[in-house]
């Protein structure tokens, strides 16, 4: 190797890319830590609906260490995401001295369980958090197995489209554990659906349900406390005999 200078020359200006190129790293590295570049503020871009600024402040305080460079961005993002309306949470440097914040709120959609503090987010995701702000309307309650969160609220909401004409909507949905479905009303009517079958769909049969509900009231004069809906070609119903038609609740809606 030593004969061959033309080796000996590019292995050399090798190395002294090498060492220039740990300088300059080392040079940054220090910059970085030198007290230069100073954070003068966080900035959360948009406005909260239910996180409070002494929540976050408190989850900032133990992660902002360093300056501009040398803060961690992602112990930031985790420790922001721990608290229990944040969804998501995305943060940033904008130069040369502001942490800018972006924070997704979890948007509840309904209930989770009888009495359990937790809530399901419009994504069907469930979360534990405490409401401050009163819903615009009232919210339903989904009862069921965790893992089907998903697909209750979208049949809930598939379930509120079907009901709309005759003003009634669901106010709980509850699947038990073989997978069947049973709706309570606003107007205190539960409809059992059953369980989800190819020849015979939860959705077609709340239809069905739909579609007879005017003809139940004009012959039993009255509104029906359970309806069972599990028959292929009919269903049964029950009613209070001396019931009366009960005023229906207001749901703030047009």
């Amino acid at each position: 190797m030593w004969n061959k200078p033309q080796l000996m020359t590019a292995i050399s200006d090798l190395l002294f890319v090498a060492a220039v190129a740990a300088l300059l790293v080392a040079g940054v590295l220090w910059c970085a830590r030198m007290p230069w570049f100073p954070l003068r503020e966080v900035v959360v871009t948009h406005a909260l609906r239910e996180i409070r600024r002494n929540e976050l402040e408190h989850s900032l305080a133990g992660q902002i260490r360093g300056n501009f460079f040398s803060v961690n961005l992602d112990g930031l993002r985790q420790s922001l995401e721990q608290l229990p309306w944040v969804r998501r949470a995305e943060v940033r440097r904008q130069w040369p001295s502001r942490i800018e914040v972006r924070i997704e709120e979890h948007v509840p959609a309904a209930f989770w369980g009888q009495n359990s503090g937790q809530l399901v987010n419009t994504y069907g995701e469930i979360f534990s958090a405490a409401m401050s702000v009163a819903p615009l309307a009232p919210m339903p309650v989904l009862i069921g197995p965790a893992g089907l969160a998903p697909e209750m609220l979208e049949f809930y909401q598939q379930a509120e489209e079907v009901l709309k004409p005759l003003n009634l909507w669901p106010r709980s949905l509850n699947v038990s554990p073989r997978l069947a479905l049973q709706l309570r009303l606003n107007d205190g009517t539960v409809v059992e659906l059953g369980r989800q079958q190819t020849k015979a769909p939860v959705r077609l049969k709340l239809e069905r349900f739909a579609n007879n509900y005017s003809n139940v009231l004009a012959v039993a004069h009255q509104r029906p406390s359970f309806v069972d809906m599990r028959y292929p070609n009919g269903f049964a119903l029950r009613v209070n005999a001396l019931a009366s038609l009960p005023a229906m609740e207001n749901k703030g809606k047009p």
